[in-house]
């Protein structure tokens, strides 16, 4: 059979519009911003970052008398599934409700014959008193239900959870991601549900370890970002912000499911775990290649990026890292960061663009059926010899001797701003920003890629962040090594506008005010901890 040009490109464009539902039209203009929320149980705060005012919510051990009062109404709460947040979760929020006597029970729920069942039973939950069982009978039982099984699960399963659930219970997410899944096949959550989200913006046993380590200095935890979808009762957001509280976030910022599952995919895929793990494989093999030894080379590229760039910006923000450099080290900085700039923000713009349109979390779930049927595989990456190397270092490792590389600082910098920058232009808020860009990189995930390795840390998050970051660092790792390294090689001029841009950028000021409302205390990784922290032996 043979088709005309003309026939074929028709056919092309029309099964490319038929690909797009209306909720994942491309739009060109930003989001709408979100207008000053109010709650009659918890103070709110107004917080300048940049051009614009955000209302949040700061937590502390302090608010627990509060809880009682925010959680009207729920006697049983189900934590629905034991991944990365799960089990810091629900350990939370029980603590917190006991300390505050508030006499709500919290409950595990997993599928029959889970080997999960023994790790719950390990930290204090199990089948006598109920705190524990199938996950049907538990949601069945819940008056608020959170749901924390994988997304592809969600995808999966989640008309089956709608119908169990009772007549008036609330349906919580830490991931907008079921949302994103609904919008592509055209449904929606019932509507006789409250529908609410608290995100905490860093894997689970830092959610954990975090509320552990604060107990004495009025609390300690990740910042969460928090939704009201569906308010169907009225008291949804005093709920949503009372659950936020009771898991230990120091702050608590508005957002929406859609804003949500958007900057997280996305974020995920670059500087948390898919960007710096392309950067750290780039520069060390770049450094090697410049005849540095594979032990310089991995110091110089990862132990510079956890060690020394992160922990300038937790404290002190992004500019920071620049502003300490003396004139020489500036000026490789220029020259990395002029280079990275605008190879990294194609790769960032691209892959907002397919989670935005939906293409993202249908990889997702395809990934997850093929694991399912034996077809696909997602196995440890830590094999290659950048991680046996970074083994050693980290083995025979002086802190005080891991150099600030002002090259790799450049490159990390850049790509992190562009980031910044993908998100702003999408109307994304300060906060989320901030947050998804910034403070989860440097304070929940840099001190566990310190610890044990960035490749450890990819293999130990989420499907859906495991997969992504596999699935987008290469794409980082190729157009570095082709783009920007060879532009640096080639002497390619330092573009004055893109320093400019980035010193002068109104982000900085915004990054200070949110570094004044980091954790109480700093994670430490290697203290003892009653949750659960290894996902792949």
């Amino acid at each position: 059979m043979k088709f005309s040009l003309f026939t074929i490109t028709s056919a092309l464009l029309a099964t490319s519009a038929m690909a797009f539902s209306p909720a994942f039209a491309p739009r060109t203009s930003r989001v709408s911003k979100l207008s000053a929320f109010k709650s009659d149980i918890f103070t709110t705060t107004e917080v300048k970052l940049a051009e614009t005012t955000e209302t949040i919510v700061k937590g502390g051990r302090d608010l627990f008398p509060l809880l009682p009062k925010a959680f009207e109404g729920i006697k049983k709460i189900g934590v629905i599934g034991w991944g990365s947040q799960a089990p810091a979760q629900a350990q939370n929020i029980k603590d917190s409700l006991n300390d505050a006597g508030a006499g709500i029970s919290v409950s595990i729920g997993l599928r029959e014959g889970s080997s999960s069942f023994a790790e719950a039973r390990e930290q204090g939950f199990n089948e006598e008193d109920g705190s524990l069982g199938e996950m049907y009978k538990v949601i069945a039982e819940s008056d608020l239900v959170i749901l924390l099984i994988s997304d592809a699960a969600q995808s999966k399963l989640y008309q089956k959870v709608f119908d169990t659930m009772k007549p008036g219970a609330t349906l919580g997410l830490s991931h907008g991601f079921l949302l994103g899944y609904l919008d592509s096949i055209g449904e929606a959550f019932p509507e006789d549900m409250d529908v609410i989200l608290v995100a905490p913006k860093g894997m689970g046993p830092s959610v954990r370890r975090l509320y552990e380590q604060g107990k004495e200095v009025n609390g300690a935890g990740i910042n969460s970002s928090f939704a009201v979808h569906q308010n169907k009762s009225g008291k949804a957001l005093e709920l949503a912000l009372g659950w936020g509280v009771a898991v230990g976030a120091p702050f608590l910022f508005e957002t929406t499911l859609r804003d949500e599952y958007r900057s997280d995919i996305y974020g995920e895929r670059g500087i948390l775990l898919g960007a710096v793990h392309a950067i750290v494989e780039g520069l060390y093999r770049r450094y090697q290649k410049q005849g540095m030894t594979p032990e310089d080379a991995f110091l110089n590229s990862a132990e510079s990026i956890t060690g020394q760039i992160t922990k300038k910006i937790s404290t002190r923000g992004i500019k920071a890292v620049y502003d300490d450099m003396n004139a020489d080290d500036k000026k490789i900085f220029e020259t990395a960061y002029s280079a990275s700039y605008s190879p990294s923000k194609e790769i960032l713009q691209e892959c907002y663009d397919e989670v935005r349109c939906g293409n993202e979390i249908r990889s997702v779930i395809m990934q997850g059926d093929r694991v399912n049927s034996g077809k696909g595989f997602i196995g440890k990456i830590d094999g290659t010899d950048t991680w046996q190397v970074g083994e050693r270092v980290r083995a025979n490792r002086d802190d005080d001797k891991i150099p600030l590389n002002p090259f790799t600082a450049g490159v990390y910098v850049a790509t992190m701003m562009a980031q910044i920058d993908v998100l702003l232009e999408g109307g994304h808020s300060y906060s989320e920003v901030i947050n998804e860009s910034v403070i989860e990189a440097v304070d929940s995930l840099a001190p566990y890629m310190h610890y044990r390795g960035v490749a450890f840390m990819v293999d130990n998050c989420s499907f859906t962040a495991k997969w992504g970051s596999r699935k987008w660092a290469p794409r980082f790792d190729y157009i570095l090594d082709q783009l920007a390294y060879t532009a640096v090689d080639n002497g390619v001029p330092v573009d004055a506008q893109k320093i400019s841009d980035f010193t002068e950028h109104r982000v900085h000021g915004a990054v200070q005010e949110c570094c004044k409302l980091r954790p109480s205390v700093d994670i430490s990784v290697s203290a003892p901890t009653s949750t659960k922290e290894i996902v792949i032996k």
